[in-house]
């Protein structure tokens, strides 16, 4: 059997990918797979890894020798998920591996947000700080975020750890339900739209569904408490950009932290790039929050006990409808 790596490349090149070579004898890992290399890179294969190769019903339809697909990551969404159900074709993901990276990040936003930190920088190196007529700068208003409101949409594993961290900070938590929930709230859970209206801060860390798609656009935007801030670490399609450039321009929102876009590698055009320039209180990182060394290893190694519990026969964690 023939296993295929088709994007290497999002693991790094300092990962060791020995823990998944060693279980089969014949393996293709390609760097990067463009659309048009998917069908024939597939064909053949019995095991194919992908992260954001698209595998859609075309592309699996095509893959006669296709028994599993092990997605190195925790979102699907890249895979056909109906079709693969449909051919027989047995499919896998990743959880937990990037906990304490992606919920460092997420912490790191929002204290860059409640420092200013982005601004106060750029202040130093264009000089500001040596030019001051007394020792520190205060042009940018700093908040403390003790006795903040944290709202957090999407409560499992790392919904609860940032929980956790912005206690310690002594922030007020305000646990989101589901915003398609209907009836009374689920315990421990406020109503979305409480949230929206209460949230100082407010963190994404739910799954982007076909149901969620731009949940944070215009209208819930507009019901978010007035100098509130952003911070999407989940899926860049779960924020309509265009929505939260308007917002910020407009000062509705004090600021918006960033790790997902829509489109990614995001081109030339992409309205929230294009925006930086002149929006200092919208930071942007490139979907590395979940990129620890140790995260990746550990990715790998998940990705090592995913095949080797399908070679085997064992139960997989199926994420087949």
């Amino acid at each position: 059997m023939r296993g295929v790596i088709l994007d290497a490349d999002s693991l790094g090149e300092d990962t060791d990918l020995s823990p998944l070579t060693r279980l089969l004898p014949d393996w293709q890992i390609y760097p990067f797979t463009e659309p048009q290399q998917t069908a024939e890179r597939v064909a053949g294969a019995g095991v194919v890894l992908s992260n954001k190769v698209r595998l859609d019903e075309a592309v699996l339809a095509n893959a006669g020798h296709l028994q599993y697909i092990s997605v190195m990551a925790t979102g699907t969404n890249n895979v056909d998920l109906k079709a693969c159900q449909r051919l027989g074709i047995a499919v896998s993901n990743a959880v937990d591996y990037a906990t304490p990276s992606v919920v460092q990040h997420t912490v790191g936003l929002l204290l860059a947000l409640a420092t200013q930190m982005n601004r106060y920088l750029q202040d130093v190196r264009n000089g500001h700080w040596q030019s001051a007529r007394v020792f520190c700068l205060l042009d940018h208003q700093i908040t403390e975020l003790a006795g903040k409101n944290l709202g957090i949409l999407g409560y499992g594993n790392l919904g609860q750890k940032v929980a956790g961290v912005a206690a310690a900070l002594g922030m007020n938590l305000l646990i989101s339900d589901r915003p398609d929930h209907d009836g009374p709230a689920t315990k421990g859970r406020i109503p979305f739209s409480e949230v929206l209206a209460e949230s100082d801060f407010l963190t994404l860390h739910c799954p982007l569904t076909a149901n969620n798609r731009h949940l944070i656009n215009a209208r819930t935007i507009a019901a978010m408490k007035p100098g509130a801030c952003l911070i999407n670490t989940a899926r860049g399609g779960l924020v309509d950009g265009n929505a939260l450039i308007a917002a910020l321009t407009s000062g509705h929102l004090a600021g918006a932290a960033i790790d997902v876009l829509d489109t990614e590698p995001p081109g030339d055009a992409e309205p929230l790039l294009q925006a930086l320039p002149s929006l200092p209180n919208l930071l942007v990182t490139p979907h590395n929050a979940w990129a620890a060394k140790e995260s990746r290893q550990r990715l790998v190694g998940q990705m090592a006990e995913n095949v080797e519990a399908f070679l085997r026969g064992e139960t997989l964690r199926s994420v087949l409808p």
